[in-house]
């Protein structure tokens, strides 16, 4: 049984090129071209390279083919550090080895994420046979790993299912399709036992299928919705679908703070979704130069078009001085948008805590608050990418409002590819 990795062919349209710059990532040669068959190999990064305190992953790339679920199984035999973060970067392949690796993830309780890894190692592409073979041949090698432009497609799906912990980070894609039978038929075989034959074989790849979601602890809907997705298009999910299907359910997902260069203007940004309400709502923050000796913080929250009410915002980073926003936002679209001024001692007490408090409410006419909330966002990367940014420090041609906030944080979808359900699987 196989599914159709028609997706090698559709992963360059997948780019998560977000206009204005948003969330840009280092360049990666030949990012979007996956491997011809499936690699795992151990990755060591930079700190903080795979998350606070994280700088060790294993990488499972390439199409999944006959014989995949032996070699998983082989390289985690032959190695004792196999409780590190897993990420996927395929466009699938074969479904009996999906199943089987899968399932040998999760009794490792494995951790599974959607990325790709950039080995230093490699001279230009990472997807050449020079380059595969450094990757499969050696202990261990150093890199980098990047969500934005990974996908996990069709059979890959399995693959993360199968992690006891799933994180897909905002910029990444879980791809999926309906399925395509390839069955070999005799020449003399009529049309009617054709029909029966593919039948069959749709029947028990959804037998396979709905067994092996039940299994894994993922909605049932998945399998039953996927018949509604041709195998020639493919979908990529939403955040919300996400959640509501058990894939990642966690209620607060971001993105780590990014250094983003422009002709206009640089800045320094970082993008939150957060589950209120039964839906997922968008916030940003954006540091930009107003000269060497003062940072503007522009903070964009997701309100909605009718919200009601004057809204108050607070940020802290521990006992410091919190900045000081204006006293009422800008209203763009459906979001409010807050300004402050920071001085360098200022952002300098946000790089001395790991976290940083963000406090809102909402007062009604009657001077009683209603609707607050409270979260926290993580530091890691903001003093790197300061750095950078007060290296580059332009004042900006215009304000970023006119820009700003970025577009929804989720994969573009090409002409062929809709929003929905991962994909049942095909057989051969």
């Amino acid at each position: 049984m196989k599914y159709v990795a028609w997706l090698a062919s559709t992963l360059s349209t997948l780019l998560l090129l977000l206009p204005g710059g948003a969330m840009a990532a280092p360049p990666v040669p030949e990012a979007a071209k996956p491997l011809s068959q499936l690699a795992i190999y151990a990755v060591k990064g930079p700190p903080d390279s795979c998350g606070p305190g994280c700088d060790r992953w294993i990488a499972i790339e390439g199409k999944i083919e006959k014989g995949s679920a032996a070699k998983v199984e082989r390289f985690f035999r032959e190695r004792k550090d196999t409780q590190l973060p897993i990420y996927f970067h395929s466009p699938g392949g074969e479904m009996r080895d999906s199943l089987a690796i899968g399932r040998l993830l999760r009794s490792r309780k494995a951790v599974g994420r959607v990325g790709r890894t950039v080995v230093d190692a490699c001279p230009g592409s990472q997807t050449d046979d020079a380059c595969t073979f450094i990757k499969t041949t050696r202990d261990e090698v150093t890199g980098t790993v990047a969500t934005r432009g990974a996908v996990c497609g069709s059979a890959c799906t399995f693959l993360l299912f199968g992690a006891a912990t799933r994180e897909v980070a905002l910029d990444a894609a879980v791809a999926v399709h309906g399925p395509k039978i390839g069955i070999e038929f005799r020449l003399n075989m009529n049309e009617k036992y054709r029909e029966e034959a593919t039948a069959k074989a749709h029947g028990e790849a959804d037998r396979l299928a709905f067994a092996y979601v039940a299994e894994m602890g993922i909605s049932r809907e998945l399998i039953t919705l996927a018949d509604s997705i041709s195998h020639e298009s493919i979908r990529v999910l939403t955040r919300d679908e996400l959640h509501r299907f058990q894939i990642d359910t966690r209620d607060f997902v971001e993105t780590p703070w990014t250094f983003e260069k422009t002709p206009r203007a640089s800045s320094v940004r970082k993008i939150a979704l957060t589950k209120i309400g039964g839906a997922f709502r968008k916030l940003e923050w954006q540091f930009s130069c107003d000269n060497r000796a003062q940072t503007r913080l522009m903070f964009a929250d997701e309100v909605g078009k009718d919200a009601v009410g004057t809204r108050v915002v607070a940020m802290t980073a521990g006992a410091a001085k919190p900045p000081q926003f204006a006293r009422f936002p800008v209203r763009v679209g459906a979001y409010e948008i807050w300004t402050a001024a920071l001085s360098t001692e200022q952002m300098k007490s946000f790089f001395a805590v790991p976290r940083l408090g963000v406090g809102q409410s909402a007062l009604l006419a009657d001077g009683k608050a209603d609707k607050s909330s409270f979260i926290e966002i993580e530091t890691r990367g903001l003093e790197a990418a300061w750095t950078q940014l007060s290296a580059n420090c332009v004042a900006p041609v215009r304000p970023p409002a006119v820009r700003w906030p970025t577009p929804p944080v989720h994969p573009a979808p090409s002409p062929q590819v809709s929003e929905g359900l991962p994909p049942r699987p095909a057989t051969k």
